[in-house]
């Protein structure tokens, strides 16, 4: 059980670390703003992002019982994608987007997170395919447990990110954006190929 929410809390951070539209919100609060406001952007951004994560591994749950060769199907796909989502963010060169607004009421910064989480094909895609590929190879009463830790990411990581920058803004920087992607680039293509060996050992 515990090994399980640590596996889902690792790849629940490797999955919303690496710089993005909503870690820019987050990030850009904390810079302009005052920490309580900074907060309540990181809370609603956890939100979605937790109800993105969840009807990914679920619904892709609900298809692997109803259709099991789709586990085969989910553990192959899945395994080339993270591997190469890892390798994409090894190699990328984040930037601070200091024109992201944030001056906005908390309706519309609640209006911009849904768009950027469930109006963005990518984020599905790369959701589907991430969490997907992890319920395929856990057993079903282990299933919990993972989108528990994954959930525990999303609030350690948006709260962090958000203290963090806050606190160190005078020297917050892109050097800092490129670690976080390279570790968390590493993270996932470890734990892609874990998944290409399971789809291997069920060949």
């Amino acid at each position: 059980m515990i090994e399980t929410i640590i596996k889902g809390f690792t790849i629940g951070i490797a999955y919303v670390a690496p710089i993005g539209m909503q870690n820019m919100y987050v990030i850009n609060t904390a810079m302009t703003q005052s920490r309580s406001r900074m907060y309540q952007v990181a809370i609603i951004t956890i939100l979605f992002d937790i109800s993105l994560a969840l009807a990914c591994f679920f619904g892709m749950g609900a298809l692997i019982e109803a259709v099991p060769i789709i586990k085969k199907i989910m553990l192959g796909l899945g395994s080339i994608a993270i591997i190469w989502i890892g390798i994409q963010l090894i190699r990328s060169t984040p930037k601070l987007n200091t024109s992201v607004e944030t001056k906005k009421t908390l309706l519309q910064v609640a209006f911009s997170c849904f768009l950027v989480t469930w109006a963005n094909p990518q984020a599905l895609i790369d959701g589907t395919l991430l969490f997907g590929g992890f319920r395929a190879s856990l057993p079903a009463e282990m299933a919990k447990y993972f989108i528990i830790g994954s959930s525990l990411a999303s609030f350690v990581w948006f709260g962090s990110l958000g203290t963090i920058v806050s606190v160190f803004k005078k020297v917050f920087n892109e050097k800092a954006l490129k670690v976080i992607n390279v570790v968390c680039g590493i993270i996932i293509i470890y734990y892609g190929i874990k998944l290409g060996i399971n789809f291997f050992n069920i060949l």
